[in-house]
């Protein structure tokens, strides 16, 4: 054991780093921190040209929409929920897939050929890639365009309500998985090449290699980021589906965060908004806090250490 040094001695030591870190967190206290401030406006029936200073103090009334199960809250409740189960069971371990298959592939070119192709759709913007499915998928899209050239029926799939759930999924994966398995594939590349020999050796094939090899070696990072998901679990496709919700209308589409947006920003609710939003936060995070409560009790490490 090293001689213990003290606070002094430590920062005199390191502070050239300290230096490079005090950027990153000015903005962190700028961006992330400070903002916190205005969660006031919650319990304030906030008007903006007086200011968090000078609007009158309301008290709980603001939370009523939460208490009192409003319609339109109970309705963004559900559209969340829904939305958060199909990206949990669906999106989430889509990376996880992709990773594996990457990881099998014995070369190295097509490998990187396949990894550049799949990660360009994460660098365009919302704007472009909705833009890109309507294209394609609208009612004057490419593929009912060619459908109508050969005698067939059109297909409903921009604007049906029906089917917005299922569209919303694909954008997703579509602009996302690839982006992901980023960090499945630096662990897969970590695991101990003889664990694949000595369970090869022991007659395992290539799936009971995955199952008792590669799994458990990608297990702390899925809980890892499952946890992450979790927090951010009531967050849901916000500039995604602002984009695409007057097609299909706020009664199919409206979420957490629209319903924030509408209500604040366009409705000139800003109590009300900043009270959904601050419940939201406050069950997003005992959600992460209960989940790494889990995972310590499942033997892994979670976001922090017990």
């Amino acid at each position: 054991m090293g001689e213990k040094r003290s606070l002094g001695t430590r920062l005199r030591r390191d502070y050239p780093v300290l230096l490079l870190a005090v950027p990153g967190l000015l903005i962190l206290l700028a961006f992330q921190y400070y903002p916190l401030w205005g969660n006031i406006i919650a319990f304030q029936d906030y008007q903006p040209y007086l200011g968090v200073g000078k609007s009158l103090w309301s008290g709980f009334q603001n939370f009523s929409v939460i208490f009192n199960g409003d319609g339109e809250f109970l309705n963004a409740v559900k559209n969340t929920l829904i939305l958060t189960l199909i990206q949990t069971v669906i999106v989430f371990p889509a990376p996880i897939v992709v990773a594996l298959v990457l990881h099998s592939l014995l070369s190295n070119k097509l490998r990187q050929f396949v990894q550049t192709i799949i990660y360009l759709p994460h660098f365009m913007s919302w704007v472009i890639v909705v833009a890109i499915f309507q294209q394609v998928l609208g009612g004057t899209g490419m593929i009912n365009n060619w459908l109508r050239s050969h005698g067939y029926s059109p297909m409903h799939i921009i604007g049906n309500v029906e089917a917005f759930r299922a569209l919303l999924t694909s954008q997703v994966l579509w602009k996302d998985t690839g982006w992901a398995t980023i960090l499945f594939l630096a662990v897969l590349s970590q695991i101990d090449r003889s664990l694949y020999e000595a369970s090869a050796v022991d007659g395992a094939g290539r799936w009971r290699q995955t199952w008792h090899v590669t799994l458990p070696g990608l297990k702390p990072i899925i809980i890892l980021l499952l946890i992450l998901k979790l927090g951010d679990s009531l967050t849901v496709g916000f500039e995604q589906i602002v984009l695409q919700q007057q097609a299909v209308g706020v009664d199919a589409s409206d979420v957490l965060d629209t319903y924030v947006y509408n209500n604040g920003i366009l409705g000139g609710n800003w109590g009300v908004a900043a009270a959904v939003g601050l419940v939201k936060s406050a069950v997003a995070l005992a959600l992460v806090l209960s989940a790494n409560k889990i995972a310590h009790r499942l033997g892994e490490e979670g976001v922090y250490r017990g």
